[in-house]
């Protein structure tokens, strides 16, 4: 339905990709950001929001499909808000990342003439992650297409991902094409037994009913961890769950459940009860082995982060004798990844017990010149940790979307290592704090990598040399 003031702009010719993964269009010289279009596409497009100096709107027509556009190979593509670039071929996604990385680095970072290594694909791109976190809703969402059709709503229950925008919406998901089975299995098996069985899904703006969320962990080796969120501490129907669970799918290494009945999904203060088999998972990576539990943070892409981890051993060009810091080292991943060509690693996490993790993680591979330190990042790098600690000759650091605070930078530059290697998960927050470092530093490689196919997220890895 065409909104009150705000135009239907028709035959709009497509002709790139922008941030956040929307096409674009340039309409009487005005920016036009469409979701879910591929350049070259012909549409009419509804807007739904104007500004002074951008539109943004969806489609409301196709008119003349782009010779790029390829049909998407999900059912709840568009409605669900994950794999918005299906329609684009891997190869032109691959192009739009690389150039993503280039225009961060050069507008935001300020930096010229740099050298962009061709970025790093994945060679699954699809059932690629080892974690998804599904929600329980009383009501399911809706489609246009199912309203229009008047078709019967039939279960009103949902077991799936929340629309974007829409913190109570949650769309009932029948195949999810992100993660290896059995995980659309499992899903699926917990909301028949839950439906059939009378067990309530949670009423997310009443905040009540009995189930919450869930979890599912596969790893590398094999193994399946499933954690079943509640929302009520009623042992007699958990028990009931479970024990389906347990006895559906007696693969699973790891069948958890917590209780939550805070008003959030965060689970980190729960606590989580192992209803059967072990209460983690292990991983492996190049011979090493990662103990995973429920709230252990490891990264949703296995593969790719065997090849990311590489790719920061060697920008670190680590001789043996070096002092490695290890800056957001969650679960020490990159520390054990990197120690044994290191004199030493220090580790430093803001979340204990990421860094209980990463503790363990190194007893587990006989990992003994690794230290680890909690604590907030811009308090603990002063001048008496680097003098119990060393030096350190390279920085490794692998900070959330968000970057490094400014105080961390300053750190940095006062502890002068030989060089530093930044891991960012955001090219447009790295760019911002490489600038800062750039003040000793001068950036000698640049290596992107494809975490996320079908998404518009890119990691990327920057080596930077002291400037002498």
């Amino acid at each position: 339905m065409k909104q009150k003031n705000l135009p239907l702009l028709e035959r709009v010719t497509i002709t790139d990709v922008a941030a956040e993964g929307k096409a674009i269009a340039r309409v009487d010289g005005m920016a036009l950001f469409v979701p879910f279009a591929v350049p070259g596409d012909v549409v009419d497009v509804q807007v739904s929001r104007r500004r002074s100096s951008f539109m943004e709107g969806y489609i409301a027509r196709l008119v003349s499909p782009s010779p790029l556009r390829v049909d998407p190979f999900c059912e709840h593509y568009g409605v669900c808000g994950g794999c918005k670039w299906q329609p684009l071929p891997y190869p032109e996604q691959l192009r739009c990342k690389q150039r993503q990385v280039q225009d961060q680095l050069t507008r935001i970072g300020r930096f010229s003439n740099l050298k962009i290594n061709s970025i790093v694909g994945a060679e699954k791109t699809t059932f690629y992650r080892n974690k998804l976190e599904f929600t329980f809703s009383h009501k399911r969402w809706m489609t246009k297409a199912e309203i229009d059709a008047g078709l019967p709503i039939g279960n009103p229950q949902a077991l799936g991902f929340h629309i974007p925008l829409k913190f109570d919406k949650v769309l009932d998901v029948k195949r999810c094409y992100l993660q290896a089975d059995p995980s659309n299995d499992v899903r699926l098996a917990v909301k028949k037994f839950a439906t059939d069985s009378g067990l309530e899904f949670f009423d997310l703006r009443a905040q009540a009913g009995l189930l919450r969320n869930l979890i599912i962990r596969t790893s590398s080796t094999g193994e399946i961890m499933v954690i079943v969120v509640f929302c009520q501490n009623d042992e007699e129907r958990i028990a009931m769950l479970m024990q389906h669970l347990q006895r559906s799918f007696p693969g699973i290494t790891s069948l958890l459940y917590i209780v939550n009945d805070k008003r959030n999904d965060t689970i980190g203060d729960r606590e989580v009860a192992c209803f059967a088999g072990r209460d983690h998972i292990f991983e492996e990576m190049e011979g090493l082995r990662f103990k995973i539990g429920a709230k252990s943070f490891y990264q949703t892409n296995s593969e790719q982060a065997c090849k990311l981890y590489g790719i920061a051993r060697n920008f670190a060009q680590l001789g043996g004798s070096e002092i490695v810091y290890d800056l957001y080292t969650g679960a020490g991943t990159i520390a054990c990844f990197v120690a044994k060509n290191a004199q030493k690693v220090v580790g430093v996490e803001y979340v204990a017990e990421a860094i209980d993790d990463a503790r363990a993680n190194a007893r587990l591979n006989g990992i003994g010149n690794a230290v680890f330190y909690a604590g907030d990042m811009k308090e603990v790098l002063n001048a008496d940790f680097v003098a119990q600690n060393g030096r350190p000759d390279v920085v490794i650091l692998d900070p959330p979307r968000a970057g490094i605070h400014p105080d961390v930078a300053q750190a940095i530059l006062r502890a002068q290592p030989q060089r530093i290697v930044y891991v960012s998960c955001n090219p447009a927050t790295q760019a911002r704090d490489l600038a800062i470092l750039a003040e000793k530093y001068a950036v000698t490689a640049v290596q992107p990598v494809d975490m996320f196919p079908h998404t518009h997220h890119v990691e990327n890895v920057v080596a930077m040399s002291i400037e002498r």
